[in-house]
């Protein structure tokens, strides 16, 4: 394996509960020169989620000041007032540690860095086994009430359409075989000259 390439990203999107979580946290122990992105949000956070390891969680406004201020490579507003967003010092970060940057984020997220980022990016589209799925496994989850779930599984259905813009689609129907494909994927990736 060749080391960390100073310009190689790797962006990892899919509809909320479809198991990227999961996959980017086998990548993480998987020994790639991967260092994980953490994004900004503006939402609460969730069950155990810490600032600074999850994400970086800061309020609406001041999200929309660091916007202003040009600090994020990306950012979207997913749900009204909840922003996401990739800051610059994060990159900056991973690189100076000389790795690559592990992106988890969004779908909309995914496509607007694979534009920013375009050949040096590897754009991987987690699809789940079906919308059925997805639903139970938000239940599961045990973290969102019943109208989140509904709303996420709704803009779930939409994200689905929007695999294809991905550079990659790793089916997670079975996790097992889920993670020694995004494995083989990203091995190919980071040896690529």
């Amino acid at each position: 394996m060749r080391p960390a390439d100073s310009k190689k990203v790797l962006i990892i999107s899919a509809p909320s509960g479809a198991g990227k979580s999961t996959l980017v946290s086998h990548l993480l122990e998987s020994g790639f020169p991967l260092l994980f992105s953490v994004s900004a949000t503006s939402r609460k956070p969730r069950g155990n989620e810490t600032d600074g390891r999850e994400y970086y969680f800061i309020t609406a406004a001041e999200f929309r000041r660091r916007i202003r201020n040009d600090e994020f490579i990306e950012w979207q507003e997913v749900y009204k007032n909840h922003y996401y967003g990739t800051l610059r010092r994060e990159i900056e970060r991973i690189r100076d540690e000389g790795k690559i940057p592990l992106f988890d984020v969004d779908v909309m997220g995914g496509i607007n860095l694979k534009k920013i980022f375009g050949d040096d990016a590897l754009s991987v589209f987690i699809m789940p086994p079906s919308v059925e799925e997805l639903r139970r496994r938000l239940v599961l989850r045990g973290t969102d009430t019943p109208e989140q779930i509904a709303m996420r599984v709704e803009k779930a259905s939409s994200e689905i359409l929007l695999a294809g813009h991905f550079d990659t689609v790793v089916i997670n129907d079975n996790l097992e075989k889920a993670c020694i494909a995004i494995v083989n994927i990203v091995r190919d990736f980071i040896d690529r000259p």
